[in-house]
Order: C-alpha cells, then structure tokens, then sequence
C-alpha cells in the first residue's frame, strides 16, 4: 500500500477507470468531424457520465 501511495497510483487508477466510463456512455470515437461539433458531442458526452454519477454510485468498505 505504501507504494501505491508513494506514486500516486490510486490517482492514475481513479483516472483510468473515468476513461473507460467514458468511452462506456460515448463510444471510442468521435462522430463529428468539425471541431466545434467535436466540442459540443464531447460535452454532451461527459454531462450525461456526470449525471449518471451523480444519481448513485455503489458504495463499499474495505476489509482490512
């Protein structure tokens, strides 16, 4: 544990697992092709994982 710590692992993984979310709800392209149209799907994108979020998310305890 003292390792994850020490490399801020837990961070990364944290990440990791919001990408994958991401490209859950998203897919793993974009449609659009302009950049702003690029801009706003991506928006639309992470409003709707933030929402899913937010609605409830399991809870846990960790065993030691």
């Amino acid at each position: 544990m003292a390792w994850q710590k020490a490399t801020g692992y837990g961070q990364r993984s944290r990440g990791e697992a919001q990408i994958g979310r991401y490209k859950q709800v998203s897919g793993s392209e974009l449609r659009s092709r302009k950049l702003e149209t690029q801009t706003t799907e991506t928006k639309i994108a992470v409003k709707a994982l933030n929402r899913m979020i937010h609605l409830g998310r399991a809870t846990y305890e960790r065993v030691a």
